[in-house]
């Protein structure tokens, strides 16, 4: 029976492939010429839902922060007397079931544009930090209202488009030095398990009374301001997510078994959501009698008018503080998404490291682009790629069928919101930190043989994580590395090579741009204007403009030359990924090779025992 439904799940992944459906997503068997090997549809429909359970706690978790900005909320009354109106907190439940709503809205919105538009296997929601920074930073502190900070968000997704267009967003991507991006990745993993193990995961680590962070996981009687004053992991439910999400997991995945994350999700919360259960979600009191009481209704809608963009001032930047807000915005958004998709595209493989680009870059930082700013008329904080979808690119997921399955559950959770809304986080939790170990494997590929490289890399690493801020990670790896390379360059060109540090020339990795090789070769440049020849020399700017530039009326469109060089830089990336991995498995065979007498050569007086010991286990 088991092989009769893999056979139809086979015939199944072929005929979607061979359709035009499959040939839009370049499935693998489809006969596009960009194919991407090893996608299958049945794949992709796992992936999708897999990352999915992964974000769904985004639903409520953004919904209770954006509600902390109080939105359009006003309560005149003084000091504590707004906690015990009537009105008032009537209109931030109403508040709050909007931004539950308006949440699953723009998520589905943002990944069914990542996955059409760009291809892309990742799922969008509002971010993490963003949305913690909107409602206590920009709105919370008085920075700017609720309705300018809207206009703010939605003007930053047009900037942010307009960048896309022109090729900023790729062009930084491109730019970052080689040891920067790697460890972008393996900082985004430790970033992944931090979450995972933190009080949004398995509740394993938290705040100590004399540390920063200190073992957690105590029943809630022993819970004073969030930190844990006795009785560390003696919470049942951290156990439950340990061994039933995290080990079995992790066994499974030891054997291959399809859909592992999926089976891990699903037990742990069919325990939780029993409320007679000692594992439930739902306890006794206050949140958890809401919680309850949400659950029970299993579907259900709710207008999302209180946070609609009738909210928005559009008159809102003629103050300088609004000017200041969409300048931090700005400036954390780009690192932030650049450096999440950069790292998203490298572990699905479809970066070409002879450029640094992945296919479909541009497409998939004007999709990125049109979410913040159609979030923004939700009243939600600038929506970004998740670090979660690296669950699903682990699951198999490859093209932006992924992204459309994600958006199909985000649509689905508009009226079951209840049901999704309450994943329980310790269910996830253990998927967050064995996502975050295979992110590791990057740092096998930075240069730490040169101090230059090596130490941007270490702080990049340390720094996503500890500040809990992928933007932040990386402006300390990039203000380092300036320091380490650029000061000694400019020492080097001052003393004429006199002041050069040790093994600048032998050890340094490379660092730049690759030139458009394949556009200059087929070009006449003698009969450009001086701004056509501009454009293509600039790295800056995207092929697909520069072809418009030069009066290419299907710019758009992919020339054979242009598909063969795509098809190179796959073949010479899976080329070097080869070589390293082959590598690796020469050190480990040898490795095997120096241990293997130890095993086979026993001491003389130990024979005898052994032989007696193979004859008991033959009669046996």
């Amino acid at each position: 029976m088991l092989e009769g439904v893999k056979h139809m799940v086979a015939r199944m992944d072929a005929r979607v492939a061979r359709s035009a459906f499959g040939r839009y997503f370049r499935l693998d068997g489809c006969g596009h010429p960009l194919e991407r090997k090893g996608s299958r549809f049945s794949v992709e429909l796992r992936a999708g839902c897999v990352t999915f359970a992964a974000m769904a706690y985004i639903i409520a978790v953004n919904a209770d922060i954006l509600t902390d900005s109080k939105g359009p909320c006003e309560c005149t009354l003084a000091g504590d007397s707004c906690d015990t109106d009537p009105t008032y907190q009537h209109c931030l439940a109403e508040l709050r079931r909007g931004y539950v709503v308006a949440t699953a809205a723009a998520a589905c919105l943002a990944s069914a544009l990542m996955g059409i538009l760009a291809n892309m296997p990742l799922g969008l929601a509002p971010g993490l930090g963003a949305n913690a920074y909107f409602a206590y930073t920009v709105v919370g502190s008085g920075m700017v209202s609720y309705s300018d900070a809207l206009a703010v968000i939605w003007l930053e997704g047009w900037i942010f488009l307009i960048l896309s267009i022109f090729g900023v967003r790729q062009w930084l991507a491109k730019v970052l030095p080689n040891s920067l991006k790697l460890s972008t990745g393996a900082g985004i993993g430790l970033y992944l398990a931090f979450i995972g193990l933190g009080s949004g995961g398995l509740n394993v680590i938290g705040p100590g009374l004399n540390n920063i962070v200190s073992l957690a996981g105590c029943p809630s009687q022993y819970l004073v301001d969030g930190i844990c004053t006795g009785h560390v992991l003696q919470d049942p439910r951290v156990w439950v997510g340990i061994f039933l999400g995290g080990v079995l997991t992790a066994f499974l995945l030891l054997y291959r078994v399809r859909g592992a994350f999926i089976i891990g999700i699903l037990l742990v919360s069919a325990s939780a959501w029993p409320r007679s259960s000692g594992v439930t979600m739902f306890e006794h009191g206050l949140t958890g009698d809401d919680g309850w009481t949400f659950f029970k209704k299993v579907a259900t809608w709710h207008n999302i008018s209180p946070v609609g963009p009738q909210n928005i001032n559009w008159h809102g930047y003629n103050t300088g503080k609004a000017w200041l807000a969409l300048i931090s915005f700005l400036y954390i958004d780009l690192l932030d998404t650049t450096g999440t998709l950069y790292a998203m595209a490298m572990q699905a493989g479809l970066v070409d490291e002879r450029t640094g680009d992945f296919e479909g870059s541009s497409t998939a930082y004007m999709a990125d682009a049109i979410s913040i700013s159609c979030g923004s008329l939700l009243g939600c904080s600038p929506c970004t790629a998740f670090i979660e979808s690296v669950s699903g690119i682990v699951e198999g997921g490859r093209t932006g069928i992924t992204a459309c399955v994600i958006a199909f559950w985000f649509f689905l959770s508009l009226f079951f919101a209840p049901i999704f809304a309450s994943l329980p986080s310790w269910a996830t939790g253990s998927v967050l930190v064995i996502v975050g170990s295979m992110m590791m494997h990057s740092v096998t590929g930075i240069n730490w043989t040169y101090l230059g490289d090596g130490l941007p890399a270490f702080l990049t690493i340390i720094g996503i994580p500890f500040f809990y801020n992928i933007a932040y990670g990386l402006i300390a790896g990039i203000i380092s590395f300036v320091i380490l390379n650029v000061v000694p360059w400019l020492l080097i060109k001052a003393t004429g090579g006199r002041l050069k540090p040790e093994g600048w020339d032998t050890e340094r990795e490379p660092w730049g741009m690759a030139p458009n090789r394949l556009m200059l070769a087929n070009l006449d440049t003698r009969n450009l204007n001086k701004f056509q020849r501009y454009a293509v020399n600039s790295a800056i700017f995207p092929p697909w403009f520069k072809k418009l530039i030069l009066g290419d009326r299907r710019f758009w469109q992919l020339s054979d030359a242009e598909i063969e060089d795509y098809l190179e830089g796959r073949r010479e990336t899976a080329r070097r990924v080869e070589a390293r991995e082959a590598k690796r498995i020469a050190e480990r065979e040898e490795q095997r090779r120096m241990l293997r007498p130890l095993d086979e050569e026993l001491p003389p007086m130990l024979e005898p025992n052994e032989k007696a010991s193979e004859r008991s286990y033959n009669k046996v």
